[in-house]
């Protein structure tokens, strides 16, 4: 087994086709070229290189074929995949062209600026799961809202509430990142370019102009090179980490709720178990918990990945490619899990009177 959103069967649980494809190695490789393309662009448009040559580079771009296996090989060599990216994109390319080619950035450049690219549809998808969610939550209030339930705290029965009380504390997460959400958005969809040591010097007196061409090109903001300040990636891998845990609350309460002797809830598609045909067990309510779990461990690794030493780190680097991704998965997965558990619930609480 190598990962459970992948797993031929734990897949069943935990996979998210919609960002899995997202984060997908064929669409790392065509952002990773956009990146390239967007910089020849603003290379020929500043005069740096020829029109012509740019355009044959440009031309080349968009019909090369990059295989997987030499990437592959490559990166086991230079722990990144962007020099041999770069010598596959060169190939038939005359020489006279070039240096109209990737010249002067840093792979770095076009790793982050190239994830960045897949993060701003990740987001995309993320907003119109979270509308969805809380458009589900709205429906419950309306339909048992006015229900009556028994206030728990520290697990232990307290006082008389209504549903719609319960749910104010399933919603508030969401609304708190959908108010957070723009936030995110405007500070991890910026532009990576810096050149070898973050200073951008190989483009001289072009530089603000080479950057502000490509973030336009790219639709992302011109900001100063972050390669070793990944505040807002943390800050997103928490953004990440609030989603996961406002469904696993969710997912934590239709689990006491759906206890037999408490029945405060009424699920529909609960699962089986082999021994007690008796049970119909709360999965999707188990898997949030999970999740919201697995993202919480999964951020501290993001917090000690944003210690990059000096100019750029390898180490550092390394970390945040291992642990960014499983928790962009785990996070879609909660959403569509949660959406699909709310879309299960056939009664809340006990009707008034």
């Amino acid at each position: 087994m190598t990962d459970v959103f992948t797993h031929p069967w734990l897949g069943g649980l935990f996979d998210d086709e919609e960002i899995r494809q997202v984060l997908s190695a064929e669409n790392s490789l065509s952002e990773m070229i956009a990146v390239e393309n967007a910089y020849t662009e603003a290379l020929a448009e500043t005069g740096i290189v020829h029109k012509a040559d740019a355009a044959e580079v440009r031309k080349h771009l968009s019909k090369a074929a990059v295989g997987i296996t030499a990437l592959r090989d490559g990166t086991a060599k230079d722990g990144l995949v962007i020099p041999t990216l770069v010598s596959e994109l060169a190939k038939g390319l005359p020489d006279r062209a070039r240096k109209a080619l990737h010249k002067g950035m840093t792979s770095q450049d076009v790793i982050d600026t190239a994830l960045v690219l897949s993060l701003r549809r990740v987001l995309e998808i993320f907003e119109q799961r979270l509308t969805h969610v809380l458009s589900q939550l709205s429906r419950l209030d309306s339909s048992f809202g006015q229900n009556d339930l028994i206030g728990r705290t520290r697990m232990q029965a307290a006082l008389p509430i209504q549903v719609a009380d319960r749910l104010n504390g399933w919603r508030a997460p969401f609304e708190s990142c959908t108010n957070r959400y723009p936030g995110i958005r405007k500070n991890l969809l910026r532009l990576q370019l810096g050149g070898a040591v973050g200073d951008r010097t190989p483009w001289g007196e072009h530089a603000d102009q080479v950057a502000n061409i490509m973030a336009v090109k790219l639709d992302l903001e011109n900001a100063a090179p972050w390669h070793t300040d990944r505040t807002a990636i943390a800050d997103f891998t928490n953004w990440l980490s609030l989603l996961t845990g406002g469904a696993g609350k969710i997912g934590q309460d239709l689990m006491l709720m759906s206890q037999q002797g408490i029945d405060e809830v009424t699920l529909s598609g609960g699962g089986s178990s082999s021994a007690m045909p008796h049970k119909q067990n709360p999965i999707q309510a188990e898997v949030l918990v999970a999740l919201a779990q697995y993202n919480a461990i999964q951020l501290s690794g993001m917090h000690m990945a944003s210690h990059h030493e000096q100019e750029r780190s390898g180490t550092a680097w390394t970390l945040e490619w291992m642990i960014l991704p499983q928790m962009v998965m785990a996070t879609g997965s909660a959403l569509m899990t949660v959406s699909k558990l709310l879309a299960n619930i056939e009664r809340l609480g006990t009707a008034s009177g």
